[in-house]
């Protein structure tokens, strides 16, 4: 009985019934730190008195939050189809207000706000095939191996679903990157697939070893069935851009051991290191020949998250599907129709995204000049973060070739290792909580991305503003010193 003769009913969803493979999910990039972050930022709002003045999230490669600016013709475009009235405004260039009309008449009662065929408006797909031919020196691409997803994280955790199967020792395996992004990690705990950690190549710039590979597939066949290799390139967290090489030599692992392949290309557009340059695994995949490009399975995603767009709140984003059986491909049609459609205004957006302004169009030198902007800053920072984090004593960073992440090894003293395994912390845990608290810096440690055994690591966007971003730099070398002196 309780309170005035009601009986109490225990709740039917407690921690102890609930879906126990989502207790396993982990994502640092919006984990305790985060929450910790934003606790601040509203005790800083209070009035309340901390050795900072405001909170830098360095943790998350959201753009537009860090003071990237959209790029004009994208909006001017989504503008128009989100209010067609705007069409008969004359302050609009005429090249925007016909790709508007063109996207308006791919949607159901020319609206934005109509359902669309769940793999994507057809127009939409078209001009991302054409992209991807354009990119990739020719190497055809069929409409209908498109699909357009609700950013990238939305095929990648579609493809998975499609390959979890099994019990036991049959339980799938899919192989991923260490240090990775945590959407990684957090799929497979969800789905209850096997992760199989192999692990980047620090000493050589994050570089992928075949021989790591066949480590890590032989000795995970002995407790499941390893069916997929993940591959991020550009790389997050740690900021690496493969070579064709490379490309070639796993895509060539992939075919002897029968995996299917899964490129993450979603930074694509962001490589700036000298003598590195992006190689999309289809296009390598194609130049190998019949022998590899009629058999591999690939599946390739990109995203206008990131890039010069940064356009990471409209979830747009597209994947791509190679030799992929054709009951599979039914069943994978089947996926995603029963979440109706991905997000009409990223679809939108992709279709700019892979069709910008063409030479010639009103809106043309304006986009040029934005992206090369944005592109030419992320380079710069990419520098910068590198040249002031190898000035630290105790921190060392490899060079940012692309993407948009630093993730440098630090050296925790022994004595702060201890107080953290005391409080039940990872050090690197303990010790961007610490500079959170003291500087105002939001990092996210390495341990939540992982990383070899004995080594500690923080993962930091370049994305803040140059003058922020160097504050920020200068704020983390104070605090290492600080730190390491208060611990020594």
């Amino acid at each position: 009985m309780s309170e005035n003769g009601v009986l109490s009913r225990a709740k039917v969803l407690t921690i102890d019934t609930m879906n126990p493979t989502v207790k396993k999910v982990e994502y640092a990039v919006r984990g305790p730190i985060v929450l910790r972050a934003v606790e601040l930022e509203r005790e800083l709002s209070e009035g309340m008195k901390k050795p900072f003045s405001e909170v830098i999230k360095a943790n998350i490669g959201d753009a537009h939050a860090m003071g990237q600016q959209p790029i004009t013709f994208f909006r001017q475009v989504l503008a128009l189809c989100s209010y067609p009235e705007l069409l008969n405004d004359s302050t609009f260039p005429e090249d925007a207000k016909s790709r508007a009309r063109r996207i308006l008449q791919s949607c159901g009662g020319n609206s934005m706000g109509s359902y669309t065929a769940s793999q994507g408006i057809d127009s939409v797909r078209q001009d991302v095939a054409r992209y991807i031919e354009r990119r990739d020196g020719g190497v055809p691409c069929d409409p209908d191996d498109i699909y357009l997803t609700t950013g990238a994280s939305d095929g990648i955790v579609t493809m998975l679903k499609l390959l979890v199967c099994g019990e036991g020792a049959t339980r799938t395996g899919v192989m991923i990157s260490i240090p990775q992004y945590p959407l990684y990690s957090a799929a497979l705990a969800e789905l209850g697939a096997v992760q199989i950690n192999y692990y980047l190549n620090e000493e050589k710039c994050w570089s992928m070893d075949i021989s790591e590979l066949q480590r890590a597939l032989d000795e995970a066949r002995r407790h499941c069935n390893p069916r997929a290799l993940c591959v991020i390139n550009p790389g997050n967290p740690t900021g690496q851009v493969q070579s064709r090489q490379c490309i070639e030599d796993v895509i060539r692992f992939a075919a002897n051991e029968r995996l299917l392949l899964m490129a993450d290309e979603v930074y694509q557009d962001n490589v700036y290191a000298e003598g590195c340059q992006f190689h999309s695994f289809k296009k390598v995949l194609f130049e190998m020949g019949p022998e590899y490009s009629d058999t591999v399975e690939l599946v390739s995603f990109h995203s206008t998250s990131k890039c010069y767009m940064g356009e990471c709140g409209f979830r747009g984003g597209y994947m791509e599907i190679i030799n992929m059986d054709d009951e599979v491909k039914a069943q994978l049609t089947k996926l995603v129709s029963v979440r109706l459609c991905p997000p009409v205004p990223g679809q939108a957006l992709m279709d700019l995204v892979v069709n910008p302004p063409q030479p010639g169009e009103p809106s043309h030198d304006n986009f040029i000049k934005e992206r090369t902007i944005t592109l030419s800053a992320l380079a710069e920072k990419a520098k910068l973060t590198e040249q002031v984090l190898n000035t630290i004593q105790g921190i060392s960073c490899n060079p940012v070739q692309g993407a948009m992440y630093s993730f440098p090894r630090i050296t925790i003293p022994e004595k702060a290792i201890q107080e953290a395994m005391d409080k039940g912390q990872e050090p690197d845990m303990f010790y961007c909580m610490k500079m959170l608290e003291e500087t105002g810096i939001c990092l996210v440690p390495g341990s939540g991305f992982g990383q070899t055994d004995g080594t500690y690591h923080f993962r930091m966007t370049i994305l803040p503003p140059t003058d922020k971003l160097t504050i920020l730099l200068n704020k983390v070398k104070e605090f290492h010193q600080k730190f390491t002196q208060q611990y020594s």
